[in-house]
């Protein structure tokens, strides 16, 4: 059990690489991703990313975990923005104006990047980091475990507290 919460770390902070790469390459203003206090984590990828792995050796082969892959990162972005927006009162994402997006929380380009990148973590990433992960020591997990809810719920406090994403930022951007 202590690999996925592992899985949830590394997918997490590629996540949110992946978010900080996309938000220079485009030139969108807010160039800081992350979605909790103190870790560089976007939580919506760890999650996305466990439900992919997770989904995959239910089927056979690339096509199943094109079509699995890609519904259940569209799943979790759907889910885990409704969160945010209507518990948390905060948009870390709007796709609004974006052709076929749903609310703002999903669109179809999106989903068919999920899909690709479905296929990239399941063929190409994980292979490697399902050996990283599994020399990691088991007595690391409880620690890192209490690290990560701890962040989690002060983080959705702050969220709620303040209704603004710049809460997160608590040191100086350069």
């Amino acid at each position: 059990m202590a690999r996925w919460l592992w899985y949830f770390y590394l997918y997490s902070f590629l996540g949110f690489l992946l978010e900080v790469a996309f938000a220079r390459a485009s030139g969108h203003p807010k160039r800081d991703r992350k979605c909790l206090i103190l870790l560089p984590l976007c939580p919506v990828y760890g999650l996305g990313a466990c439900l992919i792995l997770g989904l995959a050796p239910l089927g056979n082969g690339p096509l199943w975990v094109a079509l699995s892959g890609g519904l259940a990162a569209t799943g979790t972005e759907l889910i885990l923005g409704a969160f945010y927006r209507y518990v948390l009162g905060v948009k870390f994402w709007d796709y609004e104006g974006i052709p076929g997006s749903l609310g703002g929380l999903v669109c179809p380009a999106f989903s068919l990047c999920w899909t690709a990148l479905a296929l990239l973590l399941v063929y190409g990433v994980h292979p490697l980091a399902a050996g990283v992960v599994a020399r990691i020591p088991a007595w690391l997990a409880p620690p890192a475990f209490i690290v990560l809810a701890a962040d989690s719920l002060v983080s959705c406090a702050a969220l709620r507290r303040t209704g603004s994403t710049e809460v997160l930022k608590w040191y100086a951007e350069g």
